[in-house]
């Protein structure tokens, strides 16, 4: 597994493929090496003018997602499902925003966790008739190391009661991701459904997401010496987008599993099983989460 390479991904002709944040990134890199392969990808971007150019480039289409705006979540699942004829073979949850300060949505939701976890949520259990429909359906969420760390509380997501850490927020926001997986493959195994949920993380990447951090805090000054030394010190986008190939498209991957880089403590190369935190293997937190997904997004769970 470890040797794992994009050469090894089959034919893709025939698949409808749905990737969040496909415009940058591991997205970006997700979408155009299945485009390759014969895939017909959307690619859900919240930038009109970044998400056109990223889908001329790939030969895909553009559909306008923002996660952090439930309605436009419904909206962009809606248009998924009609221009698929309600059928989606992939959905890949790659869109996150970094740590930063404290902001609210305007649902007065947590940003954070907002756009990296309510809103895939939401978006999957919409998507999951046509997931369905689909043949040997995969969910992927992107995951991070980042979930092992502080910070989750399921009954104060918001950090209404709390002291708001971004790096707790960050690492909240990514374990919830990875519960959520673990829940819906469990979920789907109990209906008896094909569809297998699975979940990777891409290690150290030098993609632009520190950079989006620093002028998140109101760093923008520091934000292209960041990002140049991120680059220089991580592998590249290519590398750490292996493990969501792998999770997206491999034969032998298990429903529930966990995908990340080999080496390093998981930061670089390779791709095989990931260390789960034992949080994200609690059920009952995980219900709860679930639960609590729920209420926050007002959409219901699919599975129920």
């Amino acid at each position: 597994m470890g040797a794992w390479r994009e050469s090894e991904i089959h034919d893709q002709h025939g698949r409808t493929v749905v990737i969040t944040g496909a415009n940058s990134g591991l997205g970006l890199r997700a979408a155009t090496v299945l485009a390759a392969k014969g895939a017909r990808v959307i690619l859900a971007c919240r930038s009109r003018q970044r998400g056109e150019r990223a889908a001329a480039a790939v030969g895909g289409e553009l559909v306008l997602l923002d996660l952090a705006d439930q309605d436009r979540v419904r909206s962009a699942a809606a248009d998924i499902r009609d221009r698929t004829g309600d059928r989606v073979d992939l959905l890949i949850n790659n869109a996150g925003i970094p740590a930063g300060r404290l902001r609210r949505t305007a649902a007065g939701h947590e940003s954070i966790l907002a756009t990296n976890h309510l809103g895939h949520a939401a978006l999957t259990w919409l998507l999951m008739p046509a997931l369905r429909a689909g043949d040997s359906a995969r969910v992927v969420a992107v995951s991070s190391i980042a979930h092992r760390g502080k910070g989750f509380d399921v009954d104060d997501l918001g950090f209404e009661r709390r002291r708001f850490r971004m790096a707790h927020a960050y690492a909240q926001s990514k374990l919830a991701v990875l519960m959520f997986a673990l829940e819906l493959q469990e979920r789907l195994r109990a209906e008896g459904s094909p569809v297998l949920s699975v979940a990777a993380h891409p290690g150290f990447t030098g993609t632009e997401i520190a950079a989006a951090g620093a002028r998140n805090q109101g760093l923008g000054a520091v934000a292209r010496p960041l990002n140049a030394l991120t680059k220089a010190v991580s592998q590249s986008v290519p590398e750490g987008t292996i493990p969501v190939l792998y999770a997206a498209t491999a034969p032998d991957v298990l429903g529930g599993g966990y995908y990340g880089p080999r080496k390093f403590g998981e930061f670089f190369r390779g791709v095989g099983p990931a260390r789960v935190d034992p949080r994200a293997q609690d059920r009952t937190l995980r219900t709860r989460l679930w639960d609590r997904t729920a209420e926050l997004t007002g959409v219901r769970p699919d599975p129920a």
